[in-house]
């Protein structure tokens, strides 16, 4: 009894050290509300211009507590803590947004992608398609097609582009260009003899034929575009990362092929060859840094991959030369990835890092004449709590022990799945566990 009370004193002791002199002031609070309030009204002069660029920044599975622990997190990267923002923070409006899918209670990226790039509910699993479409049934996608803010910008003489960490052919980007009664048909490597018989076109190939003229496209799943069995490229002797292709296609080949002799096109897949691009001599760009998805920022090869915030600053420059103005679709994907595998530090880091992609592509733009909206197509069962003070590592453990079961615990934690654990029918002692992995 007597170590839980010097321990509980040391942690008040430690709290009250960690509150800087200036907040300790009122007038620091009240000078901090004035400013807010004087921000406020200058919001009330509307900019009533009509944006010429419009940039869509998706995290994906990033609901409010993982934002808020990338906002902890960022902060700490930099010497600082909770006091700090996002680049996300410093919008001049801020909204929740209500997600289902027509048939989900708890939606996922396709039915969700479908709706905020269609502007149509649809049901779990599909893409580009209205709800009149059954997940796997590919006779019933015809005449169910609805078309993407992407193609409606390409239409109105607009560049357009899509940048995502994931394979170019998962959920959230492919609801830009593709339709489709399975998400995961990325090739026909990975489609039923039923939907190849019944007509049904897989999504890297839509995404080559459906809008050709897309002028930027930089993610990964490379294998997706190549014959069964062709060796990547960068893994050679990996034969998970060989290519998928039942028709024996390769759709890269056929992607600069479509493009009109007067034009350039450029493929890549290596950081260097990006980054060496002459960008005033390129007219279409399709970079492929990956056979499946993008690392993990964390496990990103400098020297191979690029970083969002790179591929971010390339499509804003290519798509720049469009007088008319450009739509880009931005996705960080693996923030997702992160959460389904119960990694809160991967998660973490990847919406540090599509933070910093969104504060580049303000430093690149004016919001005089470009629109730009962070948003989310779904939260994880990611909770942070907990009573830690002001300053605890975001991945750390608390000073003290929880009051119910005397364990140790952490600030953030999982409520199902591989980052949740029950041993013996009680609360796992997380102190024997790398809680930083």
């Amino acid at each position: 009894m007597k170590a839980l009370l010097v321990l509980l004193l040391l942690a008040q002791l430690c709290s009250a050290s960690l509150v800087p002199e200036r907040e300790k002031d009122p007038e620091y609070w009240r000078r901090q509300a004035q400013e807010t309030l004087r921000n406020a009204l200058r919001l009330q002069r509307l900019n009533q211009n009509v944006a010429k660029n419009l940039i869509l920044f998706l995290g994906d599975g990033m609901g409010v507590s993982t934002v808020t622990a990338a906002r902890i997190l960022k902060g700490q990267l930099h010497g600082q803590g909770e006091e700090s923002l996002l680049e996300m923070d410093k919008f001049p409006f801020v909204a929740l947004a209500k997600t289902y899918n027509t048939n989900a209670q708890v939606p996922d990226s396709a039915g969700t992608a479908t709706a905020y790039l269609c502007g149509v509910k649809a049901n779990e699993g599909t893409l580009g398609v209205s709800a009149g479409v059954t997940r796997d049934r590919c006779n019933t996608t015809k005449g169910q097609e609805v078309t993407s803010i992407l193609r409606w910008a390409k239409e109105a003489g607009k560049a357009v582009g899509i940048v995502t960490t994931t394979r170019v052919t998962h959920a959230t980007p492919s609801a830009a260009y593709a339709h489709s009664a399975n998400r995961d048909w990325y090739s026909d490597g990975e489609m039923p003899p039923d939907a190849l018989e019944g007509g049904c076109k897989d999504i890297a190939r839509q995404l080559v034929e459906n809008i050709p003229d897309i002028e930027v496209i930089l993610g990964g799943g490379r294998k997706y575009m190549y014959p069964r069995n062709a060796s990547d490229v960068e893994y050679p002797h990996e034969e998970k990362q060989r290519g998928t292709r039942l028709d024996g296609r390769n759709l890269v080949q056929a992607w600069r092929e479509a493009k009109p002799r007067s034009k350039v096109a450029e493929y890549v897949w290596h950081r260097r060859g990006l980054l060496a691009l002459n960008l005033t001599r390129v007219d279409f760009l399709l970079g492929l840094f990956e056979p499946g998805d993008m690392m993990y920022e964390l496990d990103r090869n400098n020297d191979t991959d690029p970083s969002l915030s790179e591929m971010v600053s390339v499509a804003i420059r290519m798509l720049q030369k469009n007088p008319r103005g450009f739509f880009l679709l931005v996705e960080g994907g693996r923030i997702d990835h992160g959460h389904h595998e119960g990694k809160a530090k991967q998660a973490l880091h990847e919406a540090v890092e599509l933070d910093r992609a969104i504060g580049l592509a303000t430093r690149l733009t004016s919001t005089q004449d470009t629109l730009s909206v962070v948003t989310a197509d779904h939260s994880h069962v990611f909770t942070f709590g907990g009573y830690t003070p002001r300053g605890n590592p975001i991945f750390g453990l608390a000073p003290m022990q929880s009051d119910v079961d005397r364990k140790p615990f952490t600030s953030i934690l999982y409520g199902n799945g591989p980052g949740y654990k029950i041993v013996a029918g009680e609360r796992e002692n997380v102190s024997a566990v790398d809680f930083g992995a």
